[in-house]
């Protein structure tokens, strides 16, 4: 009596044993089919619905003139924000310029610190592999900077294969020295790597030919100072989370500036006229 007792109980904590098991399994596959459907809506939610809602782009920059940079009032201004509030305009809500460390763009987009990066942005392989970007709306190049006493010498990049470079961290510039060979030190920004050159703690540096063109020369704060090799030729883009339908918006606004001459008109405004894409 007492064997057939415990066996009768065996057998009852058995298939408890086997609904448990079965029921945990139940819920692990659930779990991970709602993370995936959560994962999936994600992947397809609208940007543009996304940022209307909340009220406000917000956009990642650096100092960088004459792109992004701040009046005498502190105010953000510069071509490309200006343009991004011409576009936050077209959406009813307002803009807010965030400053960014350059190289911590990709996951200050994926985490939702930023809606989009909108700051002379070149577009390399590793920029449009991990953004959903939009069309190319400037033309730029990377640029050689030296002080003027060593302009006449550097007209190569053999010639200038000696010098000690300053480029900002994980930018093009950074890219072009890589690839030139060049000895060079990284530093937070494109204007750091100019103050080094005027400075004397480094020999050149590398920049984007429109910063170039509003920081060093003749009536500029650095005057001593001159571009001279030029590197590569390149694209600007703007960059977005990836599969965000938020670059096909800012695309389709662009035209819009562009076949209403607006884009030529604040591009005269900060000088860079002559490096528009035609849209």
């Amino acid at each position: 009596m007492k064997k057939r007792l415990l066996s009768g109980m065996l057998a009852g904590l058995m298939m408890l044993s086997m609904v448990a098991c079965g029921s945990g399994a139940d819920t692990e596959q659930a779990v991970a089919d709602s993370a995936s459907a959560d994962t999936e809506a994600t992947s397809t939610e609208s940007d543009v619905d996304y940022i209307k809602n909340k009220g406000t782009l917000i956009v990642g920059i650096t100092d960088f003139a004459p792109m992004d940079y701040k009046d005498d009032n502190g105010e953000w201004i510069g071509y490309d924000a200006d343009l991004a509030r011409a576009v936050a305009d077209s959406l009813g809500v307002d803009v807010e310029f965030v400053e960014i460390d350059w190289d911590n763009k990709i996951l200050e987009l994926q985490n939702k610190s930023i809606d989009v990066v909108w700051n002379g942005m070149t577009l390399t392989p590793e920029v449009t592999n991990a953004m959903e970007c939009t069309k190319p709306y400037l033309n730029n190049a990377q640029v050689v900077v030296v002080s003027n006493d060593k302009a006449a010498e550097i007209t190569s990049v053999e010639a200038a294969a000696d010098l000690s470079f300053a480029v900002e961290s994980g930018s093009a510039g950074e890219a072009a020295a890589e690839e030139n060979g060049f000895n060079y030190v990284a530093v937070k920004t494109q204007a750091d790597a100019v103050m080094e050159v005027s400075a004397g703690t480094s020999d050149a540096c590398i920049i984007d030919l429109l910063m170039a063109g509003a920081m060093v020369g003749e009536g500029t704060s650095y005057d001593n100072l001159t571009h001279t090799v030029e590197l590569t030729t390149e694209e600007y883009g703007i960059g977005c989370r990836k599969d965000s339908d938020l670059a096909a918006y800012i695309n389709d606004e662009l035209k819009a500036l562009y076949d209403a001459g607006t884009m030529e008109e604040i591009a005269n405004k900060y000088g860079v006229q002559d490096a528009i894409v035609t849209l």
